[in-house]
């Protein structure tokens, strides 16, 4: 009996412990109804592309094929004019404003330019033995990190494409394969994005230590602790350190976007007629 009473005691801490120990990934869910986003500037322009560096600055793609870098005012800043040398354009990084990185699934290749859109370097990845990357983003460090889908391994990459690191093989310490659309550093963690099975995050030595289950979530970003993405006609913010998530509901007028971008408590948009970027209050 007391054998019994004993290993009842042991079973109930045990179960106690372990509910304590569990992360708290997800946080309390609060819908913003208050949110307000005010019109602060409009530019005007054919653009197929945007995307929003942590100065504001602006890099879009006009329609005559021209990535151009543009202040948060709409002063140009800089043309690079290559942008169909290695066929169609993917991704731009922009995570390291001095560090710019065009993706080129097509041929598997990478083009660097400076802050001034000066061409500094290609990549040929297949020429590395790299054949199939969907997300790339430039690191720390100055490096490269490409997700190589055929061996699922996240690998780091200097200028000339020599690898430096890699992680294990994803399908030896998980039963979940990512696909992912997003490479985010931040903080000595990287967050790969798969958006049908959410958030993997790595150590900078290729260590999983964590997942989060924000799904379907489109150009996900993170700023100053926060995790941002978009669903249809959401704006959602996740806070790492407090883990709360918030739904930011936004007006109607936003539903025809072809790009959208939040930065630095700004919301950038992307239309046919051109750019609305707004307040976020």
């Amino acid at each position: 009996m007391k054998k019994n009473f004993y290993y009842t005691v042991l079973y109930f801490f045990l179960f106690i412990t372990t509910i304590a120990a569990q992360p708290k990934r997800l946080g309390h869910q609060e819908k913003k109804d208050t949110t307000t986003f005010n019109l602060i500037k409009f530019i005007s322009g054919d653009f197929t592309y945007l995307n929003v560096d942590l100065f504001n600055n602006l890099y879009i793609i006009t329609s005559n094929n021209q990535l151009k870098k543009m202040a948060s005012n709409g002063d140009s800043v800089a043309v690079y004019n290559d942008i169909k040398k290695f066929g169609a354009l993917s991704y731009i990084d922009v995570s390291n404003p001095f560090k710019i990185l065009l993706y080129f699934k097509k041929y598997t290749s990478l083009v660097t330019l400076d802050q001034l859109l000066t061409f500094r370097n290609s990549i040929n990845l297949r020429s590395k033995n790299i054949f199939n990357v969907n997300a790339v983003a430039t690191s720390y460090d100055n490096n490269i990190w490409v997700f190589d889908e055929r061996d699922y391994k996240l690998k780091k990459i200097d200028d000339k494409g020599t690898p430096i690191s890699e992680s294990a093989d994803l399908r030896m310490i998980t039963d979940e394969f990512p696909s992912p659309s997003a490479i985010l550093e931040h903080n000595n963690q990287l967050y790969i994005y798969d958006e049908n099975k959410g958030f993997f995050i790595f150590d900078y030595y290729g260590s999983m230590k964590n997942k989060l289950p924000f799904l379907h979530w489109k150009n996900p970003s993170i700023e100053r602790n926060c995790i941002y993405g978009f669903v249809e006609q959401s704006l959602f913010s996740y806070e790492l350190n407090s883990l709360n998530l918030q739904e930011y509901k936004m007006p109607d007028l936003m539903n025809t976007y072809s790009c959208i971008k939040a930065v630095n408590k700004k919301l950038y948009v992307l239309k046919k007629e051109g750019i609305y970027i707004y307040q976020i209050n």
